[in-house]
C-alpha cells in the first residue's frame, strides 16, 4: 500500500502502522484526535487524563481478515465549572460504544442476518473473510429490531393468522397495505392481543381480513372507527366449497355402520351390491370379503382332490404358509386388527353407541364427555367416526322410505354426470370450479363438460348463474346488488348456497366494503408465504422475537454489535 490513509476505519483516526501476523492477518495500528471536545460544555481540551485501547473488526483486504487497534485518549476537562471532569473519545462515525466491529462490519452483519440467519450467515462471513458466529449474527438481530423506531403513521392493514403448529397453535401477523410491509408479529391468535395492538395505533382507517370472526371482534373492540373489509378471494374460495359441497350430496349418503362386517349374511351382500345408497368403500370392503371366502373354498376344494400344498400353493398362486394355515381353519380367518389406543374414538365406542342411541349426538357434547373417560385425540377425529354414523343412517331412512326426494336432497338419486368425451364421472371439485369460470375463459373440454353439467343436473345451471352474478357483483363494484343476490341463494332449495348466503348476510357491511374499495388481503398471505419459507429454513426453530426481527423491514445505519 502506498499511503496509510486507505487503511483508516474511518474519519478522526489516523493510521499509525500496518502489519501481517502469524495468523494471516491484518493488523492496523491508530489513534485518535491529538485534542477532545467536552461533550457537556463543548470546550475543546489537549489535558490528557489517560489512555484506552479497543480492538475492533474491521473490512477484510483480499481475503484476509482486519483488525484494527485503535488507541483512544481520555481527556481531563479545563473548564473549571464543568461538572465532568473527564470524557473518553467515542469515534461514533468508526464504532459504536462498547461494540467490537466497525460500523460497516455491523451493516454487512445486520444484512446477512436479516436475509440469511444465523448459520448461514455465518458460513459466509467466514468465507468472506469477516468470522462471526451465528449467535451474535441472531443477537445483532433481535437487538436493531427491538431498538427500531417506526413512527410512521399506519392507516391501512392487513390481518391473518399462521400457524406454528398447523391444528394445534397460531400466530398474528399484520401488514400495512399501504408500504406492503409486515408491521408486527403476534405469537397467539385471539381477540385480545389483536384488540390491544390497534387501540396503540389509533390512526388505522381500514381493516382488511379474512372471514375469521375472531378478528371481526377485535377490529371491533380496538379500532371501532375502522372499516372493516373482507377478503375477495375467501369469500369466492367459501362459495366456491359451498358449490362442491352441494354438488357432492349425492355421494356422502352412506358410512360406516355401527354393525360389524362379520353381521353381514349371504343375503345382504346382493342388497348392498345393488344399493345406489352405499359408498364405494363400503362395497370394496365387501367384494373382498367375497373374494376371500371363494378362493378359501378353492384351496379346501383342491386339497380334497388330494393335491399337495405346494401344487395348491401353484395353481391359486398363494404362498405355501398361507395355504397350510387356511386349511387349519373351516371359515376365513379374520384379520387381525391394530389395539385400539386411547387417540381413537373407536377406543370409546361402546360408550359413544350408548350416547347416540339415547338421543345425544352432539359432537361437542360427546366430545367433553370422552376427554373426561382419557380421549386424547382431535375433535376432528371424532367428528368424522360421526359423521359416518350419521350417513348411514340416512342411507338407511332412504332406502326404506319411498317418498320423493325433497327439493334440498335433489342430489342423492341422481345418475352421476360423466364427461362426453372420456366417459369419466364428473368430479364436485371440476364442477364447482366450472361454476365460478366465465363461459369465455373456458376451453373447449370445459365448455362441453359444462353442457353435460348443465343438462344431467338442474341443480349446476342455478349454482353457476348465482356464482357468475356474485363474480359479477365484484366486478361491478356496486354493493346494491348484493342484497337481492342473497335473498335469491337462500331461495333456491340449495342447502349449501342457502347457508354460505345466510353467513354472508351476518357479514355484510365488510363483504360491502370488499366490493367498494381495493384493499385485500392478498399481500398478508404472500408475507405468510415469505414466513414459512423463513421458519422451515431455520427448522422451525425460531422463537417470536427472531421471526419478528426477520419478517420486519430492515432498517439501514441502525446497528449495533458488542
Amino acid at each position: 500500500m502506498q499511503t496509510k490513509t486507505k487503511w483508516s476505519p474511518g474519519p478522526g483516526a489516523k493510521v499509525l502502522g500496518v502489519a501481517l501476523t502469524n495468523d494471516d492477518g491484518w493488523v492496523v495500528s491508530a489513534a485518535g484526535p491529538a485534542f477532545g471536545i467536552c461533550p457537556d460544555c463543548g470546550r475543546r481540551t489537549r489535558n490528557r487524563h489517560g489512555w484506552s485501547n479497543r480492538s475492533l473488526q474491521d473490512l477484510p483486504v483480499q481475503g484476509k481478515t482486519v483488525t484494527v487497534k485503535l488507541r483512544l485518549s481520555r481527556w481531563r476537562c479545563a473548564h473549571q465549572k464543568c461538572e465532568r471532569q473527564t470524557f473518553t473519545d467515542r469515534l461514533p462515525t468508526i464504532a459504536s460504544p462498547y461494540a467490537r466491529r466497525t460500523r460497516r462490519v455491523s451493516e454487512i452483519v445486520g444484512l446477512l442476518g436479516h436475509s440469511a440467519g444465523g448459520r448461514p450467515g455465518e458460513r459466509l462471513m467466514r468465507r468472506l473473510g469477516m468470522p462471526v458466529s451465528d449467535d451474535t449474527i441472531l443477537r445483532q438481530l433481535k437487538r436493531d429490531a427491538a431498538r427500531a423506531h417506526r413512527d410512521a403513521t399506519i392507516r391501512v392493514v392487513g390481518i391473518d393468522d399462521w400457524s406454528w403448529r398447523r391444528s394445534w397453535r397460531y400466530g398474528t401477523m399484520i401488514v400495512d397495505l399501504e408500504r406492503r410491509s409486515v408491521v408486527d408479529i403476534l405469537e397467539d391468535r385471539s381477540v385480545a392481543s389483536v384488540a390491544r395492538w390497534l387501540e396503540r395505533h389509533p390512526s388505522v382507517e381500514i381493516v382488511s381480513r379474512d372471514r375469521c370472526g375472531l378478528y371481526a371482534q377485535a377490529a371491533r373492540e380496538g379500532a371501532p372507527q375502522a372499516r372493516q373489509v373482507a377478503d375477495r378471494f375467501h369469500l369466492m374460495q367459501n362459495l366456491r366449497v359451498a358449490i362442491e359441497e352441494q354438488m357432492s350430496l349425492a355421494g356422502r349418503v352412506t358410512g360406516r355402520a355401527l354393525l360389524p362386517d362379520k353381521s353381514i349374511g349371504s343375503a345382504q351382500i346382493d342388497l348392498i351390491q345393488d344399493d345406489p345408497h352405499v359408498d364405494a368403500t363400503h362395497r370394496r370392503r365387501v367384494r373382498h370379503r367375497q373374494s376371500r371366502q371363494a378362493v378359501f373354498d378353492t384351496v379346501h376344494a383342491l386339497n380334497e382332490e388330494g393335491l399337495s400344498y405346494s401344487e395348491i400353493a401353484r395353481r391359486t398362486g398363494y404362498g405355501r404358509r398361507s395355504i397350510a394355515k387356511w386349511l387349519t381353519f373351516e371359515t376365513p380367518p379374520d384379520r387381525q386388527k391394530a389395539a385400539l389406543k386411547p387417540t381413537s374414538p373407536l377406543y370409546f365406542e361402546a360408550f359413544l353407541a350408548a350416547c347416540w342411541k339415547d338421543g345425544n349426538r352432539c359432537g361437542r357434547h360427546l366430545f367433553h364427555d370422552i376427554k373426561q373417560r382419557g380421549y386424547t385425540g382431535s375433535f376432528s377425529n371424532l367428528e368424522r367416526l360421526l359423521a359416518s354414523w350419521r350417513r348411514s343412517e340416512r342411507s338407511v331412512e332412504g332406502s326404506a322410505s319411498s317418498a320423493p326426494i325433497i327439493s334440498h336432497q335433489r342430489g342423492r338419486g341422481v345418475v352421476p354426470i360423466r364427461d362426453p368425451e372420456t366417459g369419466h364421472v364428473i368430479s364436485p371439485v371440476v364442477a364447482a370450479a366450472l361454476c365460478m369460470k366465465p363461459r369465455s375463459m373456458l376451453t373447449i373440454t370445459q365448455a362441453r363438460k359444462d353442457d353435460a353439467l348443465k343438462q344431467g343436473a338442474p341443480e349446476f345451471a342455478l349454482m353457476r348463474s348465482l356464482g357468475m352474478r356474485f363474480r359479477g357483483i365484484f366486478r361491478s363494484g356496486d354493493p346494491g346488488k348484493l342484497n337481492s343476490w342473497i335473498d335469491d341463494a337462500v331461495n333456491s332449495g340449495l342447502v349449501a348456497i342457502a347457508r354460505f348466503a345466510r353467513v354472508l348476510h351476518r357479514d355484510l357491511d365488510a363483504v360491502c366494503n370488499a366490493i367498494e374499495l381495493p384493499w385485500s388481503n392478498g399481500q398478508a398471505e404472500g408475507q405468510i408465504n415469505r414466513l414459512k419459507t423463513i421458519k422451515r429454513a431455520m427448522y422451525g426453530r425460531a422463537g417470536p422475537e427472531l421471526l419478528r426481527a426477520r419478517m420486519l423491514p430492515l432498517e439501514q445505519n441502525r446497528h449495533h454489535t458488542k
